[in-house]
């Protein structure tokens, strides 16, 4: 079967996330890349997003959770994969996926392979949950359950 590297801060990772791996991985292996991004101040360390990505998509057996700093297209490679992965929320989403598709492709020949998100999933994002976490708010459309009581507890030591 075809690897697909999924890459992305996941700070944290939402449902909306675990659905595109989810259908994804009826198509293609899938090896999501929680990444340093040294241009963000993530709410969570990588161990930590590791082990909550890891903790959300157990249930998916084509699936391996892997962190890394470089380039997406050299952790492609690196591990295996023809193409990479991007969920898309909307227009602004797949105008910014559309530019990076073009660099990947010319840097490494790398392809990206686009899936929307599920309607239910439409408004779901990681600074979203941030927010809401931040004013108490109910996470349970939004994380799985291991991200919620992460975040509670995050709030509770700040």
């Amino acid at each position: 079967m075809v690897r697909v590297l999924a890459p992305g801060s996941f700070d944290p990772v939402t449902l909306g996330h675990v659905d595109v791996f989810e259908r994804a991985s009826r198509l293609f292996d899938v090896v999501v890349c929680v990444a340093h991004n040294s241009g963000k101040a993530p709410l969570f360390d990588v161990t930590t997003r590791v082990r909550l990505v890891q903790e959300a998509t157990a249930h998916i057996p084509n699936l391996q959770v892997i962190s890394a700093s470089a380039l997406s297209v050299d952790v492609a490679i690196e591990n295996g994969c023809s193409a990479i992965l991007k969920g898309v929320r909307g227009v602004l989403d797949l105008e910014w996926e559309q530019t990076q598709a073009w660099l990947n492709a010319d840097l490494a020949g790398v392809e990206t392979v686009w899936l929307p998100a599920s309607r239910d999933f439409l408004p779901v994002s990681s600074s979203i949950v941030k927010q809401l976490a931040a004013a108490d708010g109910d996470l349970t459309a939004f994380v799985p359950d291991g991200v919620a009581c992460a975040l509670r507890a995050e709030r509770k030591d700040s």
